[in-house]
């Protein structure tokens, strides 16, 4: 029990450390461009920063095939990316945020996040094939849910506390808070000592044959393993679809904040932190949820509460679209909403991901998975904003709650597969 409550702590350093940066980009950022006055399509294409974690999968195998085994074969990977993260962000420190609107200092800044994206991307393959290898199966939704804490812990901190902490701190002295935080965040790791990995063993032929074969060969035979049972195809197809309310609305949902009065200290304490601070209790229902129900039916279940909170959100883009009052509390509300759905339904998504993920292969396949997530998200972030300017907010929100409910069929069709497969696994 010891060894088990270790790995979770472990695991918790390491998302809350990734958590730092990426709640800096997706919740700081884009209330101070917005503020800087930059407009919605230009936020949007900030998006842009986060294409390393979609197109990760490039370099996932060579984090799963390479690494030492004096030190561990992720910890490898882990110490020092981590270390490499903490000198960008003492580097963007010395960028002062009164220069973004120039166009040196933005681009020296775009430059500095998208390194730290690349940088937090590999770290996180390893991450992830450290805990897929680590964790066992009835320990998996419990992993996750630590998960799940730690990288919102860090939008807490990364996001909520930096908009909070520009109203009475330095730009520099925040940006080395937050790289000591991820440096304080490295000493569990520093501790682990790491297992033998499983490793996919194959013959010399077979290893110099490797060597010679078409790319495309490669990629064709690792990507039957994802589409040689129809549980798997539609699996495929949830991981593609589930992501693509969350891509159209990312660039929205704090500019909207933005527009409708709030400050950086409302957004970053009453909004940012409550809502992360919300998360973190649906990710703790989630584990729960997870020990009573199948994982399909918890699933479903978020699914549905997820369109309900943007159903919230589009009734307050109706009100801005209409000049009525909204007591910020309500914005609160909804918010935290929409922050603790997300970490329920993100918490049993990874649970199902590692679940498909082979331990030779943890990296790779846990990274593949969450990377269709990321490229749809990602891709739709960056164009949402030029379509919500020209909708406008409340008939855009409106039309990303449709899409969220028609992300739930491939949902129904994975169970209904999933629940043919237990059947016949009952059977024989």
């Amino acid at each position: 029990m010891p060894q088990i409550r270790n790995v979770y702590v472990l695991l918790f350093s390491l998302y809350w450390a990734q958590g730092l940066p990426v709640g800096f980009m997706t919740h700081a950022l884009p209330v101070i461009l917005r503020a800087q006055g930059v407009s919605l399509a230009h936020i949007g294409g900030f998006g842009l920063l986060m294409l390393p974690w979609s197109i990760k999968i490039f370099w996932a195998p060579w984090v799963d095939r390479v690494g030492s085994i004096t030190y561990g074969h992720y910890r490898s990977w882990i110490i020092p990316t981590q270390l490499l993260t903490v000198a960008v962000l003492i580097g963007l420190s010395f960028l002062p945020i009164q220069a973004l609107n120039e166009p040196l200092y933005l681009l020296c800044f775009f430059i500095g996040l998208l390194s730290m994206n690349l940088i937090g991307a590999t770290q996180d393959i390893a991450t992830d094939g450290l805990a897929v290898n680590i964790l066992k199966g009835e320990q998996q939704h419990w992993g996750n849910t630590f998960q799940v804490v730690g990288s919102r812990l860090g939008f807490i901190v990364g996001g909520g506390a930096i908009l909070w902490a520009l109203d009475w701190l330095q730009w520099q002295s925040t940006f080395l808070i937050l790289a000591g935080l991820v440096l304080l965040n490295t000493i569990p790791v520093l501790f682990y000592s790491e297992a033998d990995r499983i490793k996919l063993k194959s013959s010399a032929a077979e290893t110099s044959n490797s060597t010679i074969r078409p790319q495309w060969a490669i990629i064709r035979e690792y990507l039957d393993y994802f589409i040689h049972t129809a549980e798997l195809r539609c699996w495929l197809m949830v991981l593609i679809t589930f992501k693509i309310a969350d891509g159209l609305s990312g660039p929205v949902l704090k500019p909207l904040m933005v527009d409708m009065g709030l400050s950086f200290s409302q957004i970053g304490i009453y909004v940012t932190m409550l809502g992360a601070a919300a998360a973190l209790a649906g990710a703790g229902i989630s584990g729960l949820s997870l020990k009573l129900l199948s994982r399909f039916h918890v699933l479903m279940l978020f699914s549905i509460l997820k369109i309900g909170s943007l159903a919230a959100y589009a009734c307050l883009a109706w009100q801005y679209d209409a000049a009525h009052a909204v007591q910020p509390w309500i914005i609160y509300a909804v918010n935290a909403l929409e922050d603790m759905v997300s970490a329920m339904l993100l918490v049993v998504m990874l649970t199902v991901v590692m679940q498909y993920s082979r331990k030779h292969l943890a990296g790779t396949d846990f990274t593949f998975q969450v990377g269709l997530m990321a490229t749809v998200s990602g891709g739709l972030y960056s164009m949402s904003g030029i379509a919500a300017d020209a909708l406008g907010y409340s008939s855009y929100l409106i039309a990303i709650v449709l899409v969220a409910a028609l992300s739930t069929v491939p949902i129904g069709i994975w169970g209904r597969e999933l629940r043919k497969t237990q059947q016949i696994s009952t059977e024989d």
